[in-house]
């Protein structure tokens, strides 16, 4: 159980992970112990590693997997991390919410996260995101040069790479085929926009990218004229991609772009006028999406 968020370690903290099956607790190195977790500890036979000698582990693990002289890439001491760990756990999280809403099918689709300045880890080619596990990740180099992990990364990594090296506030990039929004996709379209709020706050507005071979240099760079106004871009019959500050928000953009396309094809055999919102108040959603950090190509239009 992972308590290093925690600066003070009680009692009560410790029951709770034996309540819930856990034999071994992570603090971080700098955390304090209540008198009565000490006695708890002693008492009740759970493990307590600090940060620190987590850290120490996860460098003797990689240097025992580089040892194999069998692996076809030498194993980087950040791929065992606790950063990388925790970024792992969230993807496998996100891709099993992705195959749950059938946002992808088959092995399609891919997800990354930016670990640092240099590095990406990515899901690797050929797998369901629903059966990823933390063995299957691959850490590339911005180039989208595999650099540790067994299995190869995505066909379409490169598509990452341009996105994180075009913005810097990109921090999680995730590329599926929700087949709502896809609809919009395959028939050269761009979803109105100025009548749900939350699509407005968290997707804004849609770019549209032009057809380019998957996993070709030219597919990661037709991204690049939106990218840097739009945090969701529609690829020409092939699906999304976006971006967000974090993997759970770009995940939410995911969910609410695919639920605005479907409302919207729904709504549209209602034989009714659809409302747009006011003028006025798309203002105050636009003045939101601008706090939240994300980019909109409408910040300054009055009309």
């Amino acid at each position: 159980m992972d308590l290093r968020k925690l600066k003070v370690i009680t009692e009560p903290d410790l029951t709770a992970a034996v309540r819930n099956g856990f034999e071994e607790v992570q603090v971080s190195e700098n955390a304090l112990l209540t008198l009565s977790a000490h006695d708890y500890l002693r008492s009740s036979g759970l493990k307590l590693f600090h940060e620190s000698t987590l850290a120490q582990e996860s460098h003797a693990k990689a240097a025992a997997f580089s040892a194999d002289t069998n692996l076809p890439f030498t194993h980087h001491p950040l791929l065992y991390s606790p950063e990388a760990l925790d970024i792992k756990e969230e993807i496998i999280r996100v891709g099993h919410k992705l195959w749950e809403r059938q946002y992808v099918d088959g092995s399609g689709g891919n997800i990354s996260v930016r670990l640092s300045e240099q590095y990406v880890i990515c899901t690797p080619a050929l797998c369901s995101k629903d059966d990823l596990t933390m063995d299957d990740f691959t850490l590339v180099d911005m180039e989208g040069n595999r650099v540790a992990g067994t299995k190869p990364p995505s066909s379409e990594i490169l598509l990452h790479t341009e996105i994180y090296k075009a913005v810097s506030q990109a921090q999680a990039v995730i590329h599926c085929h929700p087949p709502h929004a896809m609809a919009f996709a395959i028939t050269g379209t761009i979803p109105p926009g100025c009548l749900i709020p939350e699509h407005e706050v968290f997707v804004g507005s849609v770019a549209f990218a032009p057809y380019e071979t998957s996993g070709t240099a030219e597919f990661a760079k037709a991204v690049l004229p939106y990218v840097r106004s739009h945090n969701m871009i529609l690829l020409q019959n092939h699906g999304i991609v976006g971006w967000a500050d974090t993997l759970k928000h770009a995940q939410w953009s995911v969910e609410v772009i695919d639920t605005y396309c479907r409302t919207f094809i729904l709504a549209s055999h209602l034989n009714a006028p659809l409302t747009p919102i006011p003028e006025q108040k798309m203002q105050d959603l636009l003045d939101i999406r601008k706090k939240l950090g994300l980019p909109d190509p409408r910040y300054g239009i009055k009309d």
